[in-house]
């Protein structure tokens, strides 16, 4: 193994080197979810007008993918530079980000569990609120589809929830063809079609309440994530703890990087 030869300290080129391809990893992650959401926003026409970002109304997806894509890049950035470099101000902040995000997501595990009816509240504004946006935003349409087919369900509590969209709705004034209809997500699968209908929630919510069942989903999406975390817990759980793990091994990395480069430097004033 190789070191830096020097009167009384050595930084150890084996953790500097493995904290550097500890972060090249998150640095090309976050470089590629930036690009894919640019992209995104480019397809969209948000980057030849900013402003168009003020007009959506629900979710964007691509916002989660940027602000990911983000903090992966700068903490990869800082992890990279600052063991090549072997500076002490870039590692520091690499090392106290890790430990501020470690601890955040702690603390929302915890406040999840203690406060689970509250969870469960703003969970069902957040899902109606993004309802009411479904036609205006193609991402936040492929979300709340995928949501849907892959939980079997239709709106927050139930399928009715639908009426909060104004093309979806049962009013009288709504010119829609869609009106009083439910996504094609919503839609009972069928064997023996190979091609989607997507016209197969038209007037679904104008057959009658026993009716429903045999072509639509009736369990809203807020239940059936309900019933599904406890099913999931131990694979919940699983991924909780590598994530935790691979953070809490890159501050290890980081604090005996910078213990190293300090005992350098302060045998090198001596």
């Amino acid at each position: 193994m190789h070191y830096y030869r020097y009167s009384t300290a050595e930084v150890s080129c084996c953790y500097k080197y493995l904290l550097f391809s500890y972060n090249i990893i998150f640095w090309l992650s976050g470089m590629v979810l930036l690009g894919v959401g640019l992209w995104a926003w480019s397809e969209k026409g948000i980057l030849s007008d900013i402003t168009k970002v003020t007009r959506l109304h629900g979710f964007d997806p691509v916002w989660l993918v940027l602000v990911v894509g983000v903090i992966m890049f700068t903490l990869g950035f800082a992890g990279c530079v600052g063991a090549l470099r072997e500076n002490i101000c870039l590692l520091k902040f690499f090392c106290g980000a890790i430990v501020l995000i470690f601890f955040m997501e702690l603390a929302v595990a915890v406040l999840a569990f203690l406060f689970q009816d509250w969870v469960k509240d703003r969970a069902k504004d957040f899902f109606e609120n993004n309802i009411k946006s479904y036609r205006d935003d193609i991402d936040l349409q492929n979300l709340i589809d995928s949501l849907q087919k892959a939980n079997q369900c239709c709106g927050a509590v139930s399928p009715d929830d639908w009426d909060l969209n104004e093309y979806f709705n049962c009013s009288v004034e709504n010119p829609s063809r869609e009106r009083c209809g439910v996504p094609f997500s919503c839609c009972v699968p069928d064997p023996a079609q190979t091609v989607v209908n997507t016209q197969c929630g038209y007037d679904a919510r104008r057959k009658k309440p026993n009716e429903r069942p045999n072509t639509t989903f009736s369990k809203g999406c807020i239940s059936a994530l309900e019933a599904w975390l406890p099913r999931n817990i131990y694979i919940v759980a699983g991924v909780f703890l590598v994530i935790s793990i691979l953070q809490i091994f890159g501050i290890y990395l980081a604090r005996t990087l910078m213990s190293d480069i300090e005992a350098v430097k302060a045998g090198y004033r001596f």
